[in-house]
């Protein structure tokens, strides 16, 4: 095979440290737009970034050059530095060290757009807790409820 091609769709997952200041409404639809530019400099393609006040969650294409690892690197980093720079209330913001992944099926794209789309009606009736621990059970992914939530 002469060409390298690949497709795989991933739904990453971050949350705020503990510590840090909410993310207030009227800077989360900057915030996405800027997540999402971040995504597309990696190398790879955004298709939808949403999520609420405390998280995000990005889909996205992963490049067949770039890891996992240091896409969410270089989002987190950049997106801290970039939120500290549109108001002092950020002064102390910091996203929580680790991150969850999960690859996403062709046959499930669309709705994994509109979950991700739909994040706020979605939290109005389920806390980001049980969201993420449904989905580390639906992805049978070992953890340590110590250590999933800690800084």
């Amino acid at each position: 095979m002469s060409q390298s091609l690949c497709k795989v769709y991933l739904h990453i997952v971050f949350h705020i440290k503990t510590t840090s200041p909410e993310i207030r409404e009227e800077h989360l639809e900057r915030l996405h737009c800027y997540l999402g530019q971040l995504v597309n400099t990696t190398g790879c393609q955004v298709l939808r970034v949403g999520g609420v006040t405390d998280h995000v969650h990005l889909l996205c294409v992963l490049s067949k050059t770039e890891t996992i690892a240091h896409l969410v690197e270089e989002v987190k980093r950049n997106s801290s530095r970039w939120i500290k720079t549109i108001d002092d209330g950020y002064k102390h913001f910091a996203w929580q060290g680790g991150y969850a992944a999960f690859s996403v099926s062709e046959s499930v794209l669309p709705r994994t757009l509109e979950y991700v789309k739909n994040q706020k009606q979605h939290h109005a009736k389920q806390n980001f807790h049980d969201e993420y621990l449904e989905f580390l059970k639906l992805y049978n992914i070992e953890y340590d409820e110590q250590y999933v939530f800690a800084d």
